[in-house]
Formats: C-alpha cells, sequence, structure tokens
C-alpha cells in the first residue's frame, strides 16, 4: 500500500484525489491495526488535498470528515469528532437524499458518540433509523445491516433491555460467520458482545466459551498483523473479569491467559 502510494504521487502530483486516495486507504490500515499516531496525519493530509480538489458540500469531503471523526473518537477527542461527524452527515444527505445507506453510516457513526457522551435516547433513535435505512438498502444478511442491528443491541444492554438486544447480537453474529468467515474480528466483537449479554443475565457458564473464541481470533489476528487488535484489550478485561464471577482464582485466570498466547501480556 505504501508502495502504491508513492507511484501514484510520483504520476499525480503531491496534490491529486488519487493521492488522497491512497493517503485514505494507508490510514484506515494503519487505524485498524491500532497505529492512530500515524493514521492521523495521513487522514488530515486526505481531507486537506480533497477539500481543495472539490467543493465545500461535496460527498467525497464528507467521506473524509467521517472517517477522520472516528479516529477522534477512537483517541477519545469526542467534541472535535461530533462537530465533523454532524457536518459529513448533512453533506451526504445533500448529496445522495435522506434514504442513502450512505446517510446511514453517519448516522451509526454519530448515534456511536452520542452514546458514548450518554445522549441514549437521541442515540436510539439515530440507530433505529440508521438500521431501517439499512435494511431498505440491502439484502438481510449484508454485514451493514450486521453492523446496525450490532449498534443497536449494545445502546440496548447499555439501558438494561436485555431480551430486546439478545435475538439483534444472534442476528448480526449468524450474519457475520456467514459473511466473512468465523475467524475474522468482527466475528470477535460480536462473540463478546453476546458473552457480555450472557454474563448481564448471569448464564456464565454460557458466555465463557464465546468470549474466549473471541480473544482467540483476535490473537490470531494480532500474529498475522504483528499489531495488536484495538478490542484486543477491553476483550481481555472483559474475559479476566467473567473468569472472576465464575469463582477462578488469579493463578487460574493467569494460567488460562497463557494458554491463549503471550499476546496477551505485551503492551
Amino acid at each position: 500500500m505504501r508502495r502504491a502510494l508513492a507511484i501514484e504521487k510520483a504520476r499525480y502530483g503531491l496534490e491529486h484525489p488519487k493521492v488522497a486516495i491512497g493517503l485514505h486507504n494507508l490510514a484506515q490500515l494503519l487505524q485498524a491495526t491500532n497505529r492512530l499516531p500515524e493514521a492521523e496525519p495521513l487522514m488530515r493530509r486526505a481531507l486537506a488535498i480533497d477539500e481543495a480538489s472539490y467543493e465545500p458540500k461535496h460527498r467525497k469531503v464528507a467521506a473524509c470528515l467521517n472517517n477522520l471523526a472516528t479516529l477522534l473518537q477512537d483517541t477519545n477527542r469526542l467534541p472535535e469528532a461530533e462537530l465533523l461527524m454532524r457536518q459529513a452527515l448533512k453533506i451526504t444527505k445533500a448529496s445522495y437524499g435522506p434514504k442513502h445507506p450512505n446517510v446511514a453510516t453517519c448516522l451509526n457513526n454519530l448515534a456511536i458518540l452520542l452514546q458514548a457522551t450518554n445522549r441514549l435516547q437521541k442515540a436510539e433513535l439515530l440507530m433505529r433509523q440508521a438500521l431501517k435505512i439499512t435494511k431498505a438498502s440491502y439484502e438481510p444478511k449484508h454485514p451493514n445491516v450486521a453492523t446496525c442491528l450490532n449498534n443497536l443491541a449494545t445502546l440496548l444492554q447499555a439501558t438494561n433491555r436485555l431480551q430486546e438486544a439478545e435475538p439483534l447480537i444472534l442476528e448480526a453474529l449468524a450474519i457475520d460467520e456467514v459473511r466473512y468467515g468465523p475467524e475474522h474480528p468482527n466475528v470477535a466483537t460480536d462473540l463478546n458482545n453476546l458473552g457480555q449479554l450472557l454474563k448481564a443475565t448471569n448464564r456464565l457458564e454460557e458466555a465463557e466459551p464465546l468470549m474466549r473464541r473471541g480473544l482467540e481470533i483476535l490473537v490470531a489476528f494480532t500474529r498475522t498483523t504483528r499489531h495488536r487488535h484495538p478490542h484486543l484489550q477491553a476483550g481481555v478485561g472483559n474475559y479476566i473479569e467473567l473468569l472472576r464471577a465464575l469463582g477462578r482464582s488469579e493463578a487460574q485466570i493467569r494460567a488460562t491467559l497463557r494458554a491463549l498466547g503471550p499476546e496477551l501480556f505485551s503492551g
């Protein structure tokens, strides 16, 4: 990817929109492998190129704003991220119309941020709107549907509506296992979410193999990419809490984690 970016820079010049695409692709790869400080300047550079290449309310600018906002949220700069998300949502609605799947993506991103800042009712309205748009735009088993289901289920769980949340998580897991395969990090996220819900409903023995399997997927990702998955640390913490709730001793917990892999102990 870096080589392709270098070729594009040499062929088109440093300020060409094709260079912005290359910068974006590399930045998203870096973000996915938890190299956020490396990703951010690339995203900002891509945004600057697109803003100079297109009119300010162009859909490509909206996409850049959304991606940068997601990264800012990952680094806990929520007010800055929210401004960019709202700007991206406004542009996307004007560009595509209010029922386009790209609008659903913007709604989902903003809803997750609102949930993170405890504005749960507003977040739920946006998530349900995003899910409705996504279901109307894609086939029922599309991975974007799974993403919306997962987001809404997480919010329902946060507001203690566990019976409503569980079928949504199960549906999302079934979609992702078929679409991505059983060893994909998205499946690990689904497994962790389901495990957390089962723990909250005191089904600890059911939760344990699901959360362990989720960790195994993230460890395999870390070994393959040589970069810790962004969700690995949270997954380890959730699994340790579950093992403690099951009555495992600290020595037993350490032994279980060692068996899963040394990646669970590295920084």
